[in-house]
Formats: C-alpha cells, structure tokens, sequence
C-alpha cells in the first residue's frame, strides 16, 4: 500500500505542473477552443493513470525479472551465453520502445519513404543489443567505463565525417530514444543483477552504466546506416 501512495504522489508530482502551467497559459494568453483545452485535460488525467500503471508495472515485473536474468545469466559463468542473451535482451526490449517507434515513423515520413521505418527500428535494435554486450562484458572484465566511453564517442565523431549531414541528427535523437521508459529499468536491472554476481553485492554499483554505453550503440549504427544509404 505505501509503494501505491509513493508511486500516485511521483506521478503527480510529474504531470501536475505541466497541467497547471497550461491551464495558466489558457486563461491568460493562449485561449485555445474550449474542446481542444478539455482534450488536454482529458488526455492528461489517461496519461496520468497509464503511466502510474506503468510504473506499478515495472516495479512488480520489470525490474525484478530483469535483475533475476542477470543474476541467472552469471552463474552459468558461460561467457558467450551472457553475452548472447545480453544482445537479445537488448534488442527486444528497444523494438518494445514507444520512442523509436515515434522517431522511426517521423523519420520515414520526413524522407518520403527513403529511410524505412523498419530500417531504422531494426539498425537502432542492432546498436543497442551490441552495446548492451559491450556493457556486460565490461562488467565481467571489470572494464573502467571511461575508456568504452571515450572510444564509443570517438567512433561517433568519426563516422560523422563520412555520414550524409541529414543522418548526424537522426542518429543523436536515436540515442535519446532508446532510453525511454521501457529500456531503462530493464537494463538496469540486468546490470545490477549481472554486477550482483559476478562482483557482490558490494559493488552493484558496477551495473550502472549500461544505458550510458547502450546509447552509443543507436548512434553509431544509425551513422553506419547513413553511411549505407548515402
């Protein structure tokens, strides 16, 4: 019951505001029609439940499951078992987000069909997956992230020399994508249930990290795709 009461007051605390500044703003200086304001009001009370609902399932679900794979997934101490589930984890749980579905549909409209839809749902997944491996490995090696870090970006900025300019932006608003409400606290959790293994309990700390890393993989594989259709 108290994780209900945490849960409605954070949702509230995060759609409330934004209801006020634009009832504000209605009253004040916009004066949108009255049935296009009470859309809003309406919409806003169904994104308020939906997203408590989310969020009571990802408590309950998500992030349990998540750090229970993890955990699983190290005591098999199969190297290329972690790694492989680590890819299609990654890559399933970024086609369930509702962002790069957004981005991917804008983005085949925008270019009149030039740059599928599918192509780049599929290119994004690929990056995130790969990365996610990455992630895992670096737990596994105890790789200071840093180093991933500075490699990854510097691969970024390389591909963006040989990359259609169109596909620059394309590719960071990808990477933004893909850390959306559905990514995140799986991966998360996959971390820290891989970290809580391999590393104890002590340094969970080791799991965080990979929606750092996982954001590179998006950005770098869209560039490689602009590479492709450029």
């Amino acid at each position: 019951m108290e994780s209900l009461k945490e849960t409605f007051f954070e949702v509230l605390g995060s759609i409330l505001p934004l209801t006020i500044i634009i009832t504000l703003l209605q009253f004040t200086l916009i004066s949108l029609p009255i049935e296009i304001f009470w859309r809003f009001i309406a919409g806003a009370i169904l994104v308020s439940i939906g997203i408590f609902l989310f969020l009571l399932g990802v408590q309950v679900g998500l992030s349990p499951v998540g750090e229970m794979i993890g955990s699983s997934l190290s005591k098999t101490q199969k190297l290329s078992l972690i790694l492989l589930f680590g890819f299609l984890l990654g890559f399933a749980v970024t086609l369930a987000e509702p962002g790069v579905q957004v981005l991917s549909n804008q983005v085949d409209f925008v270019s009149g069909g030039e740059v599928p839809a599918i192509a780049l749902v599929g290119a994004v997944a690929i990056g995130v997956g790969v990365f996610v491996s990455l992630a895992l490995a670096r737990i596994i090696f105890n790789i200071a992230l840093i180093k991933l870090l500075a490699i990854g970006y510097g691969l970024i900025f390389i591909l963006a020399l040989f990359t259609p300019t169109t596909f620059v932006p394309i590719s960071l608003d990808a990477g933004g994508a893909t850390t959306g409400p559905m990514a995140v606290p799986f991966i998360l959790a996959l971390g820290v249930g891989v970290s809580s293994v391999l590393r104890s309990r002590a340094r969970t700390g080791d799991g965080f990290g990979l929606i750092a890393l996982a954001s590179i993989g998006p950005v770098i594989s869209v560039l490689l795709l602009g590479v492709v259709y450029g």
